[in-house]
């Protein structure tokens, strides 16, 4: 009798998250993925809030598909973090492995000048 899927997932979100945090210079870019949806914001956890948000929900994010949705949404947050003058960031992946629609996202991110 092994671990289930979600069971193991959040085993590594909390190794993930004793070491990565976010300040109000430096927040931390999470990304939650569902079945259907991306979603993805910036943290301050030293004051506990949400800098700003993005999701495949968003009516300025425009895709077919998931992955074509996951790779706006790291636009869009890109485009949102450099009108409020955040540079850099830490990347939470919230226990999801680095590839598919997490790492479409995060390139996504990087591309439009998102440092992390």
């Amino acid at each position: 009798m092994g671990l289930t899927k979600l069971e193991r997932r959040l085993r590594i979100k909390q190794r993930i998250r004793k070491v990565v945090s976010g300040t109000a210079e430096k927040p931390r870019l999470s990304v939650f993925r569902s079945n259907k949806e991306m979603y993805a914001q910036m943290i301050d956890d030293v004051n506990g809030t949400t800098l700003l948000a993005a999701s495949s929900r968003d009516k300025a994010v425009k895709a077919k598909g998931k992955m074509e949705g996951a790779a706006a949404v790291g636009k869009v947050l890109a485009e949102k973090a450099s009108k409020a003058g955040i540079k850099t960031c830490s990347f939470d992946r919230n226990g999801y492995l680095y590839h598919g629609r997490i790492k479409a996202l995060a390139e996504a991110a990087r591309k439009e000048g998102l440092k992390f």
